[in-house]
């Protein structure tokens, strides 16, 4: 239940997106933008943080090294984390940005292989700065 409520969430969170001027890529931040860190969960293990139309950012805490991929299949959007290195006893907590198009009607996170679903999903505004 929880998978089809993810993926009817992600549908109309990616349905609202109309633009096609965005390339859809996935990055580690080094640094995290303060809105976005401030919306973070930190008990949560996996995090969606939707930012505007093209932009979201994924916040995933784990143990180890993680790998990231983007695949596409059909109208959905797969975001794969492997996690390798996994001899290290601290939790990390890593944010990716995540550009997306809107030819993508779902996302699935597949960790180790395994579709998992988000702990948390938030929406943030965008920080507008007037001049």
């Amino acid at each position: 239940m929880r998978k089809i409520v993810l993926i009817l969430f992600a549908s109309i969170l990616l349905t609202a997106c109309n633009s096609n001027n965005s390339t859809l890529s996935i990055s580690e931040l080094e640094v995290v933008p303060d809105d976005v860190q401030d919306a973070i969960d930190s008990e949560s293990t996996l995090q969606l943080i939707n930012e505007g139309e093209k932009t979201a950012y994924v916040v995933y805490q784990s143990k180890g090294e993680v790998i990231t991929d983007l695949e596409e299949q059909g109208d959905t959007l797969k975001i794969k984390l492997n996690v390798t290195k996994e001899d290290d006893d601290v939790t990390v907590q890593r944010v990716y940005k995540l550009t997306l198009d809107d030819k993508h009607k779902a996302l699935d996170v597949l960790i180790n292989g395994e579709s998992t679903p988000f702990d948390v999903v938030r929406y943030i505004k965008k920080n507008v700065k007037s001049l």
